[in-house]
């Protein structure tokens, strides 16, 4: 597989954090969002990312790809909504984006990975991240469905302590920053965007549902260490 050869779709890309791991670890990259995202790095359409993927695959372009990552919306079934939320009557109704997701990935021919946050998000957890195995400031735990190929389970570091900040009317202090929602001991903007390794974006909504770019980059990585041992 040459350098050339490697190109990343990034599904459902909000700024960029899975885009950047990727291109750190040697891809190139070209993300998809419904939402305009000026300061996603790398080339950018804005659009409906399954509406994208299926002309790809109607028309035989999805070949210049090499891998397609798809973060979609999680709201239907990370732990927050279906926890918290609904206990206390928050939020509303989400659409669950997953199924319709791997259909067409399945379709495409193509090696991928679903990212989705701990939860009920019905998932294949071949692969569970956290920040802790990155040095990171964020625990944020993410787990990933991989199509058409695999790669072991690093191993889970022990946590050094607590998330700083208010739960369940404890305040607790800890080496890791909670970096999502407002209030509460939540973290800052530039603390989010040291704690993921995130620079290029300063948007609140942007960084709280990010994916650290460390998490990728190792992705991308295995990723190009199993295709090699598949052509070995």
């Amino acid at each position: 597989m040459s350098t050339n050869a490697r190109r990343v779709l990034d599904l459902f890309s909000c700024a960029g954090g899975a885009a950047m791991g990727y291109h750190r670890a040697g891809f190139q990259v070209d993300g998809c969002d419904i939402l305009d995202r000026p300061r996603y790095p790398f080339t950018f359409h804005l659009g409906n990312a399954l509406d994208l993927l299926a002309c790809l695959i109607a028309t035989g372009e999805i070949e210049r790809y090499t891998l397609v990552h798809a973060s979609p919306p999680c709201q239907a079934g990370c732990a927050l909504t279906v926890g918290t939320n609904v206990s206390q009557g928050w939020g509303g109704s989400h659409v669950d984006l997953v199924a319709p997701t791997r259909a067409l990935l399945d379709a495409s021919g193509l090696p991928y990975v679903i990212e989705q946050p701990n939860g009920r998000a019905k998932i294949r957890k071949d692969l569970s991240l956290c920040g802790e195995m990155f040095g990171l400031g964020v625990l944020r735990h993410r787990n990933f469905e991989l199509g058409r190929w695999a790669t072991a389970q690093p191993v889970h570091p022990r946590h050094r302590g607590y998330v700083r900040g208010h739960r369940h009317g404890v305040k607790r202090e800890g080496p890791y920053v909670a970096a999502y929602g407002n209030g509460g001991g939540k973290a800052t903007v530039p603390e989010m965007q040291t704690a993921m390794g995130i620079t290029w974006t300063d948007v609140r909504e942007e960084l709280t549902e990010a994916i650290p770019p460390a998490y990728t980059e190792w992705i991308g990585h295995a990723f190009l260490t199993a295709r090699q041992e598949v052509f070995a």
